[in-house]
């Protein structure tokens, strides 16, 4: 979730949880999002983040980590989580989900306004973020 225009775009783990996998998916993901867009990304301790310097290195993005059992330390993290549980509930078999239906939860929650963007949608103030750009 991108903070400023509240625009998301969902990682695809067909491979796989382990370190490596995870850093080479979010890189492709995070390739994908306008490098203006991506300064930072804050993340829990899980493992999945151990290769997370190799992921710095290759996107220039820096990878923050809360404390352990934080949660107020990544608000937007936890706010998204609870909006994604609409579409993937709490102990659902996430691997038969294909890099479209990720899409099309992405798309739906991108094209729902928002009380903190003024009612735009996220897709809509991202479209405004660079129009205002060129």
């Amino acid at each position: 979730m991108e903070r400023t225009t509240g625009y998301l775009a969902l990682v695809h783990l067909r491979e796989g949880r382990e370190a490596a996998k995870v850093a080479r998916a979010m890189t492709k993901t995070v390739r994908r999002v306008p490098s203006e867009l991506v300064r930072s990304i804050t993340w829990d301790q899980g493992r999945e983040m151990a290769h997370h310097a190799r992921f710095s290195v290759a996107t220039g993005v820096a990878v923050y980590f809360c404390d352990p059992q934080s949660p107020w330390q990544r608000p937007t993290n936890e706010n998204t989580n609870g909006l994604l549980r609409q579409y993937l509930p709490k102990g659902m078999d996430l691997s038969d989900l294909t890099r479209a239906d990720l899409d099309a939860i992405a798309q739906s929650l991108n094209d729902r306004p928002r009380k903190r963007l003024g009612y735009m949608k996220p897709s809509e103030r991202f479209a405004e973020f660079f129009a205002s750009t060129d």
